[in-house]
């Protein structure tokens, strides 16, 4: 399964995320709980176990969602979970220092280490934006951001998610028509930090940025549209955030 921000446990946990912001710990630790229950396959009980730990008073309880957590993603054993298990081996790791288990948190760093920064997505990798290009062309980095204009970009953005890649063109500029191209990164490329880690664990959206460029490769035609009332809550939220862009 691939991330799909429309899921019914997704839009709990994002809730969830809301009342952590607004400062309610106990109503988004009771959405948080209701994800779970509602969910019905590894992904969706890996994302949700993972954010109920957070929630737990006590490290051994926080141990026991976790180790739920990481038992779920390695069932998936995907490229959606993949990026999450740095993160999540270095909170087991902790859990472990707070208990007083040292030789359990050492071999739980070790495998945090051992993940980190390992990319092994295949693609096919798109690119969203409402520019009209060819096969052969190739995009480079030093443009103005979609979100931002007084960013000058350093990297040139993609993802293996072509509905991801489909909402980034709804929402860039331009007045031309959406278009989601496949795209071939050059070079080395790395998980996008302004979405990994930021909210859900690892990259479950399979974004990632390059400083080289990309090569257009062809086009799709195929994807799931957002509705107008989903696409104004999406330029709502990117108008509210007060995050900066890491670039």
């Amino acid at each position: 399964m691939e991330f799909n921000p429309n899921n019914n446990v997704i839009k709990l946990c994002i809730e969830a995320m809301g009342m952590e912001e607004k400062g309610q710990p106990e109503e988004a630790s009771k959405l948080f709980l209701l994800a779970w229950n509602e969910a019905s396959n590894d992904f969706e009980k890996f994302i949700a176990a993972y954010y109920v730990a957070r929630h737990q008073k006590n490290s051994s309880d926080k141990l026991k969602w976790l180790e739920t957590a990481l038992q779920f993603a390695l069932k998936v054993n995907n490229d959606s979970v993949k990026g999450a298990f740095p993160s999540l081996y270095s909170n087991i790791a902790k859990c472990y220092e707070d208990l007083s288990d040292p030789a359990n948190a050492k071999k739980n760093y070790e495998l945090a280490i051992s993940f980190k920064d390992k990319i092994s997505d295949n693609g096919p990798f798109y690119h969203g934006t409402k520019a009209d290009l060819q096969i052969g062309d190739m995009l480079i980095a030093g443009r103005e951001s979609n979100y931002k204009s007084e960013f000058i970009m350093n990297h040139i953005y993609f993802t293996a998610l072509v509905n991801g890649a489909g909402l980034a063109a709804a929402l860039a500029k331009g007045d031309g028509p959406e278009r989601v191209y496949i795209v071939e990164p050059t070079g080395s490329f790395e998980n996008d930090p302004n979405v990994t880690d930021k909210k859900f664990p690892g990259n479950p959206t399979r974004s990632y940025r390059t400083q080289e460029p990309i090569k257009i490769i062809g086009e799709v035609t195929d994807w799931v549209r957002q509705t107008p009332g989903e696409l104004k809550k999406w330029r709502e939220k990117l108008a509210n955030s007060k995050g900066d862009i890491i670039n």
